[in-house]
């Protein structure tokens, strides 16, 4: 359900170049993420909140405090080089994970941004890693 979920957001965000997908009525901004499977090969796309942080863009790998990380986070670390649609621009990016120095502010802003967050940190025993993705020329 939930996969059938994010593919019609993703339908409804490409189609409508992020009018409908970007932003909802309430809640945070949405970015579609273009990310290569690490084992598959396979492209995928995965719709997820995103923060702002100057010209960088954060995620948070909370994957709603699940054990397990989600997928498109080992697919970042296996093939950092991807492509992010906010709205109807395509951005090349370059993930890295955030380092120990930017990550009481970044989760901070993550918070702020979407306070679901903080229960997800609660539900897990795992450090949720924070990706920042910084633009790189195509």
């Amino acid at each position: 359900m939930l996969r059938r979920m994010m593919g019609l957001h993703t339908v409804a965000y490409r189609a409508t170049h992020g009018v409908i997908g970007h932003r909802f009525l309430i809640g945070p901004p949405f970015l579609l993420l273009n990310h290569i499977g690490a084992k598959s090969g396979i492209e995928r796309t995965a719709p997820l909140v995103y923060i702002a942080d100057g010209d960088d863009i954060v995620l948070v790998a909370s994957k709603g405090g699940h054990p397990k990380n989600p997928a498109w986070y080992y697919n970042l670390k296996a093939h950092p080089d991807v492509t992010v649609q906010i709205g109807s621009k395509v951005l090349p990016v370059h993930a890295r994970e955030a380092t120990d120095e930017e990550r009481g502010r970044l989760w901070a802003m993550a918070v702020e941004t979407y306070s679901g967050y903080a229960g997800y940190k609660e539900r897990t025993d795992r450090k949720i890693p924070l990706i920042v993705l910084e633009p790189r020329a195509e």
